[in-house]
């Protein structure tokens, strides 16, 4: 069986156990169960804890994992993993941060201060980097806390809507360290037997499906002959669309893939163009 590491809780549990749902893959477990077997598609899923998958798919004890690119760079082993596919969520930035009222308004005043942190690896690279030295404090959690109780100075952590750091009184610095998201993740110099491969490549197809059919839609609408050379640059698909001709002469029926972050807009200019009956259907699954 292929096995796959699962972020057991966190931000990232949820999303990740939606998407291999909707890839049609069934984790269902006992009450907090480690493991999981979906036999029909000859996968074990491991739940662990996010950051324990970065440290651990690169080593070979699993074939691959879902966790974050912040961890990875976290735990150091980035250079141990091969991303093989992003997955759109869990997108989160990290930041040196101090006070907003405080005497540190940028990043190089952290010179010589104390940054609390729970990946110290990621500020040592970052402050070498800038060209300063700072003193990093290990926490486990609830870092945002640290200036406020003389833990340190400023702090480096995640930030993802920023709400944690104004309540704590804080403000980012500079551009962030780093951007992150989820990832599906494999050893680089993991070697799997022929089964465990092609199960590898029917996750990456059936994820890649669900991730597409989430970023776009089916359009269909008709308009005249006249304006189909227009109407087309409008909507080009991800190869062509497809067009059909109607029964009533000079009109033509038009399909084709648009992204769904543009529909409205999309919509808009074909209905400038002379085109009507724009029909929108969302996708549940594909290949592209």
């Amino acid at each position: 069986m292929l096995r796959v590491a699962v972020p057991n809780k966190g931000s990232l549990h949820g999303p990740t156990t939606q998407l291999l749902d909707e890839a049609g893959y069934r984790l269902h477990r006992e009450h907090r169960a480690l493991f999981a077997e979906d036999r029909a598609n000859n996968v074990r899923f491991i739940f662990w804890r996010a950051g324990d998958i970065a440290r651990n798919v690169g080593a070979g004890v699993l074939d691959v994992g879902i966790t974050g690119q912040d961890l990875l760079a976290g735990t150091g082993t980035a250079s141990s993993t091969e991303e093989l596919l992003p997955l759109g969520f869990g997108n989160s930035e990290f930041y040196f941060a101090a006070a907003a009222d405080g005497p540190i308004s940028s990043v190089a005043d952290l010179d010589g201060k104390r940054v609390a942190t729970s990946f110290p690896r990621l500020v040592e690279q970052a402050a070498q980097r800038y060209g300063i030295e700072v003193r990093t404090v290990e926490l486990d959690g609830a870092v945002e806390t640290a200036v406020e109780l003389g833990l340190a100075e400023a702090i480096a952590d995640v930030v993802e809507t920023g709400s944690s750091l104004r309540a704590a009184g804080l403000v980012t610095l500079g551009e962030p360290i780093l951007r992150s998201q989820a990832v599906l993740v494999r050893g680089s110099e993991t070697a799997l037997t022929e089964e465990r491969e092609q199960a590898v490549q029917v996750l990456l197809q059936r994820l890649r499906g669900v991730l597409d059919a989430r970023s776009f839609v089916v359009m269909d609408y008709n308009c005249p002959e006249s304006a189909l050379e227009t109407a087309t640059a409008i909507t080009p698909g991800k190869e062509s669309p497809t067009v059909s001709n109607l029964a009533e002469p000079g009109l033509v029926a038009v399909r084709s893939m648009v992204p769904r972050a543009d529909v409205q807009n999309v919509m808009d200019r074909l209905a400038e163009v002379g085109a009507t009956e724009i029909l929108v259907t969302r996708l549940e699954a594909c290949r592209l």
